[in-house]
């Protein structure tokens, strides 16, 4: 994202990588649409981006009430969106003051996401085979990455040998994202079809799992990507480190437990139709939630930019 001349320009991730196209968005509603739509996706970005859309909205004299809900809405599991508005809440509704905010909560992501890529790298094994799941990089952040930043690291240092993305259904974000990120960084991978990873992990490929959050409750329960909680369990049956890198505006401590945590249900469409083309029945029957809850007995640790924690949790 970057914001230019009272307009927010953000790299339209629908469509990478087959190409690189920019969003012109002047409205909050712009930006609530684009977050919901994912044109802009990772609960880091997510949250840059909401502290952006209100700086439209000021810009145009927007009532503040009307477009804090509205951004607010455009997404229910990622916190960080809630945490980036509540940083505006204490700034006077003038859009220079708004702004001076809004870049504030995208420096601070970014060193955050530099603190955590150092602790965590701290954890990974020398000559690792990495393990990862959806889009935790630059694209899903205000730049380097939770997980995917972890693994930034780890090999800056020489410790990663090979990394694995999970292809990530139904909107592969692995597959498009995180292979693109990792294609320009020059790192070493594959990707692989989210159901392999069971057999990979039993042929001893992997020695260290990280994953992003959107939303950590107070006991560690972590809601991810969907998928995330498989590989918790997999992990655990193969003596495997499964880990999980977000920046503590991700944390929740206002919620107990991950029963607490509203998972976003998406349309049936991103199972059903694929590149515009119908490939299921039409009006078939689909649950398609956006998240899962790994349960925080399953994490090996929590990495933050404040360090690393290990449970029992307690947020």
């Amino acid at each position: 994202m970057v914001w230019d001349g009272g307009v927010l320009r953000m790299l339209d991730q629908r469509v990478l990588p087959r190409a690189e196209q920019w969003l012109e968005l002047r409205t909050w509603q712009e930006v609530a649409e684009a977050i919901r739509d994912m044109a802009v996706r990772g609960a880091p970005a997510i949250g840059v981006a909401a502290g952006y859309g209100m700086v439209l909205a000021a810009q145009a004299g927007a009532d503040r009430a009307t477009a804090r809900a509205g951004l607010a809405a455009s997404r229910p599991t990622a916190v960080n969106l809630f945490w980036a508005l509540d940083q505006t809440d204490s700034s006077p509704w003038e859009a220079g003051a708004i702004l001076n905010v809004a870049k504030r909560i995208e420096a601070d992501d970014l060193a955050m996401n530099q603190a955590i890529g150092r602790h965590g790298a701290a954890l990974v094994p020398q000559g690792a085979r990495v393990l990862t799941v959806c889009n935790t990089g630059s694209l899903a952040t205000a730049g380097h990455g939770t997980a995917l930043g972890v693994i930034r690291t780890a090999y800056t240092e020489g410790k990663v040998q090979h990394v694995y993305a999970c292809e990530t259904r139904p909107r592969q974000q692995g597959l498009r994202l995180t292979a693109w990120e990792l294609i320009h960084d020059g790192l070493p991978f594959q990707v692989i079809p989210d159901g392999a990873a069971a057999f990979l992990m039993s042929k001893g490929l992997v020695d260290f799992v990280v994953a992003g959050a959107d939303r950590i409750a107070a006991n560690g329960d972590t809601a991810n990507k969907i998928g995330t909680y498989n590989l918790a369990v997999l992990a655990r049956h193969f003596g495997i480190p499964f880990t999980i890198a977000a920046p503590t505006s991700t944390l929740d401590p206002a919620t107990p437990t991950g029963a607490g945590i509203p998972i976003e249900e998406r349309d049936a469409s991103e199972i059903t139709v694929v590149e515009g083309v119908q490939v299921g029945p039409v009006d078939c029957p689909v649950w398609n939630p956006a998240f899962d809850v790994t349960p925080g007995e399953l994490i090996t640790a929590i990495i933050t930019e404040t360090g690393v924690h290990r449970g029992p949790f307690r947020f």
